[in-house]
């Protein structure tokens, strides 16, 4: 399922075409959908936006002590579009809606080493698909203690000031709100 949704994909630029050429190799590592495989595994990312298409929903992630994306590991999970929607919903509290079932983005992405309750995790790759999704900026937000400190609503270009991190800034979530824009255009159509 995933592999043909990859296959279908049609890159943005440059980075998305690179990087589904390595996704699709990855697809064929052992337990690429766990954390099990040091190395690289699948991650599944949110780009959440309200309905007018205007802001997009952050967390402040202790892990990157920077305003980001939700998301997470797919933990053995292959439906990366239900891991979206789960970390989008455990993360901020919103009950965010797919506006396609599409694939939004795609990313590799590096992890740099760090602890988690107490093991070292080696630095490794995040092979990331990203999904685009609505939320109401009306309903109830709230962090989840041990992985962010807050979250918030922010107009587009405000998000990318918010992002402490200049590689997510420039490289991913700018090229998210390009495609937002461009999707935003679709629909007035």
């Amino acid at each position: 399922m995933l592999k043909e949704a990859l296959q279908k994909y049609r890159p943005f630029n440059k980075q998305e075409e690179r990087d589904k050429a390595v996704l699709l190799q990855a697809l064929d590592m052992e337990n690429c959908f766990s954390r099990e495989n040091l190395i690289l595994h699948f991650t599944a990312s949110a780009w959440i936006t309200d309905q007018s298409r205007e802001h997009v929903l952050m967390a402040y992630h202790r892990l990157y002590d920077s305003w980001a994306w939700t998301g997470g590991h797919a933990d053995g999970e292959e439906d990366l579009l239900s891991v979206a929607l789960r970390e989008a919903n455990e993360e901020t509290g919103v009950h965010a809606k797919p506006l396609s079932k599409e694939i939004f983005s795609v990313e590799v992405l590096t992890g740099n080493g760090h602890e988690k309750r107490g093991v070292y995790v080696p630095s490794h790759l995040h092979m990331n698909v990203t999904y685009l999704l609505e939320g109401d900026i009306g309903e109830a937000i709230r962090s989840k203690a041990d992985e962010n400190k807050a979250v918030a609503w922010f107009l587009l270009d405000e998000a990318l000031e918010k992002c402490s991190e200049p590689w997510m800034a420039e490289r991913v979530y700018s090229k998210l709100n390009e495609k937002l824009r461009l999707f935003r255009q679709g629909e007035k159509r």
